[in-house]
């Protein structure tokens, strides 16, 4: 009886552009989707693909040649530079206090434009917790939002006057409706994915402790703040990556996809706000920033805004390309390099045309009041786009975009180098097992 050959491919002297991966149908299943990407009825069990020995071979290697010196290079820098000692400025802190109104009067010098409130204290320094205390607040034209009984405040102090003028009107406290956003935000993540959702949201606590703890106190001691920002969220994306996806090599494929990606935000970042002569000095609070940090670096701190923007959509990204390419292994574990990189962008290009929108929307609106007080004094679009504060947010969004689109490659390549022909004795070649099929039936 012929030999049957199982898992040999013929040479595909075809051109990449109009490839389709094949997916084999399994008992009952009909014909393959053209990429594999879970649509319709057939559903891809990627769990195979992580534990297929070639696979954990190769990204092995990724893991020890680009990963672990990466990581272990962050880690050491991050010790480097981690801030020390008291970082509050005299000349800039701050005490304040909240409290809740529980009447209003006019006052009487001018009680058109202002109120004489009595506010309880529910924090303040000292011993002046559940005091009630008169505070001037605004009225009528200078009041953006009215000042009433039963809302809550936040107060400034001044700690040596007497308790008539000890206390000044700041702000609405927003404390409450914030807390139960958050709370919204909470239940509909872990209502939707449950414990990845857990996870998800441990991670964002971990990005919040190392921006508030190492990135912005960093800065502030003089660090380069490009650095630091790469440092950083280099280290949110390897604790978010795998504790919200596992640490299997899927994550790792994306996680290195996303540091490459994100050093070349960084780079491009760097130039191109060197290069458009920014002075830093448009972002808002930049001056006060200098004026009591005289030493810090606001075109680093702008590049460093740019590559912190630019991180929770390159981790979408990136993830959602070595996924895809997993779930086109898993359908055809004999699908060469090309046929996934191929297949792999196709379904990168839809993703990458809404991410990217979608961050430019992001800037554009960060800037829309500015930009309808250029519309209002009739100055033309040419000259807008070139003032400072205009200009930034074009930086920031294009730059953030090519970083994204420079993601897509990068994980998409890694990825299939990685599973590319994982497993071609699971696959038998049509044109073979009709061979054998016919070798069978003249026996």
């Amino acid at each position: 009886m012929p030999r049957r050959n199982v898992g040999r491919r013929r040479a595909d002297t075809r051109s990449n552009r109009g490839s389709r991966i094949e997916i084999p149908p399994g008992p009952g299943q009909g014909h393959g989707h053209g990429h594999g990407h879970g649509h319709g009825d057939h559903v891809v069990d990627t769990s195979v693909v992580d534990e297929d020995a070639i696979v954990a071979r190769r990204v092995r290697v990724v893991v020890a040649a680009l990963l672990v010196p990466l990581i272990a290079a962050a880690v050491i820098a991050m010790a480097v530079m981690w801030p020390g000692g008291d970082l509050n400025i005299p000349a800039a802190e701050q005490t304040g206090a909240s409290g809740t109104v529980v009447s209003i009067e006019p006052c009487a010098e001018t009680p058109a434009d202002c109120d004489l409130a009595t506010v309880k204290l529910g924090s303040a320094p000292g011993a002046d917790k559940g005091l009630e205390v008169p505070v001037e607040v605004p009225k009528g034209k200078n009041a953006a939002v009215p000042v009433e009984v039963g809302g809550k405040v936040l107060l400034g102090v001044q700690k040596d006057a007497p308790i008539e003028s000890r206390y000044q009107y700041v702000d609405h406290d927003r404390s409450t409706p914030l807390i139960w956003l958050a709370v919204i935000f909470a239940v509909a993540v872990i209502a939707l994915s449950r414990w990845r959702g857990v996870a998800a949201l441990i991670a964002l606590g971990v990005t919040a402790l190392t921006l508030t703890q190492f990135i912005l106190p960093a800065i502030l001691r003089g660090s380069n703040p490009l650095l630091v920002a790469v440092v950083g969220g280099s280290l949110i994306m390897v604790v978010a990556l795998y504790l919200t996806h596992g640490i299997n090599a899927q994550s790792s494929v994306a996680l290195a996809g996303t540091i490459t990606a994100l050093g070349l935000t960084a780079l491009l970042g760097w130039f191109f706000v060197k290069v458009s002569a920014f002075s830093g000095l448009a972002s808002e609070g930049a001056s006060t920033v200098k004026s009591y940090v005289p030493s810090i670096d606001l075109t680093g701190l702008l590049v460093a805004g740019i590559v912190i923007g630019a991180l929770g959509v390159l981790d979408d990204v990136t993830v959602t390309q070595a996924s895809a390419v997993w779930e086109l292994s898993a359908a055809n574990p004999a699908a060469g390099r090309a046929e996934l990189i191929g297949a792999g962008l196709r379904i990168g290009r839809a993703h990458v045309a809404s991410v990217v929108n979608t961050l430019v929307l992001a800037y554009a609106g960060a800037a829309l009041p500015v930009l309808m007080v250029f519309a209002i004094g009739g100055v033309s679009t040419g000259y807008v786009i070139t003032t400072e504060i205009v200009a930034m947010e074009v930086v920031r969004g294009l730059v953030g975009s090519l970083g994204i689109i420079a993601a897509v490659p990068l994980t998409t390549a890694l990825a299939a180098m990685a599973v590319a022909d994982r497993s071609r004795d699971l696959v038998a070649q049509p044109e073979s097992v009709a061979a054998a099929g016919e070798s069978a039936s003249e026996q």
